[in-house]
């Protein structure tokens, strides 16, 4: 038997939900680039509904229960009296979901003999650390693909917000207004502005190819530069650099994993390579961003909007700036958790955990990693080290509701 620790997000304030908006959810096949949709043996759950807070279980209580293991779901992750803290010393596998992470530092795993598996229920194994992972032997998977197109989706919506002053202008429709002077006052097209993204890896590439129809000029760094017909589709500019792309874009969106040597990539000093007003999209992560930096440049203009949903660490303190600076877009952590990405994620990890349990291997793609290294899209996305320090922080969270 195995004790599974689940960490989720806490259920809506009224309660679990009896119904839903839509009745079903369109039928997809293969991911853009002709990767599979998970395949797990069986769910048990219905697409659609809520799987990712605590009463949904990610579908998967059934399941491990007929199998012999015991399931352990919480919401209550961050500081030594947490639920999460007095299950570490059996936990053989923590599953954790990037918008309300269940923190794995280095003196977390340390706590946690037993630990084999640090499976991600979403996209963006960072809340691990990863070189202890690596030095213990722990494995780190995570459902591949399974919401960058639901996070591109976002990055797209954040982008227009910001530069038609959506946001602003419904308050003023709220208030009982009809303000459009200041309103508009705001407001610009995006059409004919340069974009850039850092990274063009699944979420990257599939933002450009969202706003190639508004008729902008797409621009793009990778250490992993896109083959030349994708350049020539796309009619992309690349740069071998964030540093040399900043000054070029109008719009600019974070789409890199978090590793060391992408923490605070965004700072004083490379905010002052941007364009006067320009705007900054990111659904990455929070800390690739120095969070008063931003605050800074939104105050003195440098930046137009600082729009996203990632936050570090997560759930945000009350007194996290990023809640009040101005011209901003921020929403909780939730691009990449629609039900739509419930459904993909849940079925990804029920697929992982099947393997893991049957002794079958885990697909390369779902990898990040095992046997003591990086492994799979691990090896090509992250860096070894760590970017967990100071997620004790999160322990700061008042719940409101």
């Amino acid at each position: 038997m195995a004790k599974v620790v689940c960490v989720l997000y806490d259920d809506p304030i009224n309660g679990y939900p009896t119904s839903y908006a839509r009745d079903s959810l369109p039928v997809i096949e293969r991911y853009p680039d002709g990767q599979t949709l998970p395949t797990p043996k069986a769910i048990d759950f219905v697409p659609g509904s809520l799987l990712g807070s605590v009463s949904g279980e990610l579908g998967l209580r059934n399941y491990l229960e007929s199998q012999g293991h015991e399931l352990v779901v919480t919401s209550s992750k961050d500081g030594p009296d947490s639920e999460l803290e007095k299950h570490l010393h059996d936990a053989e596998v923590v599953i954790s979901q990037p918008f309300w992470p269940a923190y794995l530092t280095a003196e977390r795993i340390a706590k946690a003999p037993k630990l084999k598996l640090a499976l991600t229920a979403g996209i963006g194994s960072d809340h691990v650390d990863l070189q202890a992972a690596i030095d213990r032997g722990i494995t780190v998977a995570e459902v591949t693909f399974c919401n960058s197109i639901s996070v591109s989706e976002h990055v797209v919506m954040t982008a227009l917000n910001l530069v038609r002053n959506y946001t602003p202008s419904h308050d003023w429709a709220v208030r009982g207004g009809w303000n459009i002077a200041d309103c508009v006052t705001r407001s610009y097209d995006i059409e004919g502005m340069h974009v850039g993204t850092v990274a063009a890896g699944r979420i990257g590439l599939a933002v450009l190819r969202r706003f190639k129809p508004f008729g902008m000029h797409l621009h793009y760094t990778d250490r992993h530069r896109l083959p030349r017909e994708v350049e020539l589709e796309l009619d992309l500019t690349w740069h071998a650099s964030p540093q040399a792309m900043f000054p070029a874009c109008d719009i600019v969106t974070l789409n890199c994993p978090l590793h060391p040597e992408t923490e605070h990539m965004v700072n004083d000093e490379t905010l002052k390579l941007f364009k006067r007003g320009a705007y900054l999209v990111n659904t990455a992560r929070g800390k690739l961003c120095d969070r008063d930096a931003v605050a800074r440049a939104l105050e003195s203009g440098q930046l137009a909007g600082y729009g996203g949903d990632v936050w570090f660490p997560q759930p945000a303190p009350q007194d996290h700036p990023w809640r009040t600076m101005p011209h901003n877009a921020m929403t909780p952590h939730i691009s990449g958790t629609s039900l739509s990405a419930q459904a993909r994620y849940a079925a990804g990890t029920r697929e992982i955990l099947e393997c893991y349990f049957e002794g079958r291997p885990i697909r390369d793609e779902y990898l990040i990693v095992q046997g003591g290294s990086l492994a799979g899209v691990g090896a090509h996305s992250y860096s070894k080290g760590n970017a967990t320090g100071g997620s004790e922080e999160a322990a700061k969270f008042e719940k409101v509701g």
